[in-house]
């Protein structure tokens, strides 16, 4: 299967599933159903409403399956306003303008970019820990996103002891916060 096919169609089917989702979903069984068949099972199986209801629960609802790349290392900080700021400078060197409402640490919108540039590449590459985070997670809470982030996790090369050692402590510290003019 095509690396951009397949990456493309992770960024779909990570989206929030509204009509969009639902109205480009033959187009993503047609074109990469054979790397993901355990999810478009259970795409099917459970509907519109439950799995819109199953995304926000998990991850809006739950911190350990957040969608935002950045937020593992940096959490809520300002340190992630200068991880995101250095993203945007990559994806604007490579070409490519956001819209005002994505930020560019959206998993969606970075295997967009990774399945149109090769730049984007080297961002999924940078945030194995966070992806194998997510995946852990996902597989904990018994979410079907689970196997897509699996799928994208393997179009990367394997994880590196150094890499999932990383992704353990991430798990084990949580994201990091800022109390900055907070007064106790």
């Amino acid at each position: 299967m095509n690396l951009a096919v397949v990456r493309q169609a992770a960024a779909h089917l990570l989206a929030y599933p509204d009509e969009r989702f639902w109205d480009r979903l033959p187009l993503v069984r047609e074109v990469a159903g054979p790397s993901f068949p355990a999810f478009l099972a259970e795409v099917e199986r459970m509907g519109a409403g439950r799995l819109a209801a199953h995304y926000v629960e998990t991850f809006d609802l739950q911190r350990r399956c957040c969608l935002y790349l950045t937020y593992y290392a940096d959490g809520d900080t300002r340190r992630r306003g200068e991880s995101l700021t250095r993203l945007k400078a990559r994806y604007r060197a490579a070409g490519w303008e956001l819209c005002d409402d994505e930020l560019p640490d959206f998993l969606p919108v970075v295997l967009e970019f990774a399945a149109l540039d090769p730049a984007g590449e080297e961002v999924l590459k940078e945030h194995r820990a966070a992806l194998e985070l997510l995946r852990t997670a996902l597989r904990e809470a018994g979410s079907p996103y689970e196997s897509v982030i699996s799928v994208v996790c393997g179009t990367l090369p394997a994880a590196t002891p150094a890499e999932l050692l990383r992704a353990e402590r991430l798990a084990a510290q949580g994201p990091p916060a800022e109390s900055v003019g907070v007064y106790r």
